[in-house]
């Protein structure tokens, strides 16, 4: 079990780990080993979300989640495939951990007094400001 909040914990059989290849520079080292790690996590089938935060989750992942409803995070900062494990699944929690907050209902309020005078007053301005644009009439 890993521990995200509270009320949440994750099964370990439901991250799927593999050790894929770094990009970018390294020299020869690069060429040999496997440090990247790619975590893969279906947010849409996991029996630890409630499904609240599965939807929230999955809106916060974006370019991340397939068709299918996995998360997919590749680590490859570390030149260490245990350091790389270890960031993968910290991103994992930080996002679920953020997918959990309930956001807060937006209370309508009305605009004050004030504000609709400025408006009123600015728009006014404006609209003197246009109609002085206009070629001269034969008035004139």
């Amino acid at each position: 079990m890993i521990p995200v909040t509270d009320d949440i914990a994750l099964e370990e059989d439901e991250l799927d780990l593999r050790a894929v290849r770094s990009q970018g520079p390294g020299g020869q080292n690069v060429n040999k080993t496997s440090t990247a790690v790619e975590l893969r996590f279906d947010a849409r089938r996991s029996p630890s979300l409630p499904n609240m935060v599965s939807v929230r989750l999955q809106k916060l992942a974006g370019s991340r989640l397939t068709l299918d409803g996995v998360i997919v995070i590749i680590a490859q900062e570390h030149r260490s495939q245990i350091l790389n494990r270890e960031a993968a699944i910290e991103r994992l929690l930080d996002m679920i951990r953020a997918a959990a907050v309930v956001p807060k209902k937006r209370k309508a309020t009305k605009p004050t007094k004030a504000s609709k005078e400025r408006r009123l007053e600015s728009k006014g301005r404006r609209s003197g400001v246009k109609a002085a644009r206009g070629k001269p009439g034969m008035d004139h």
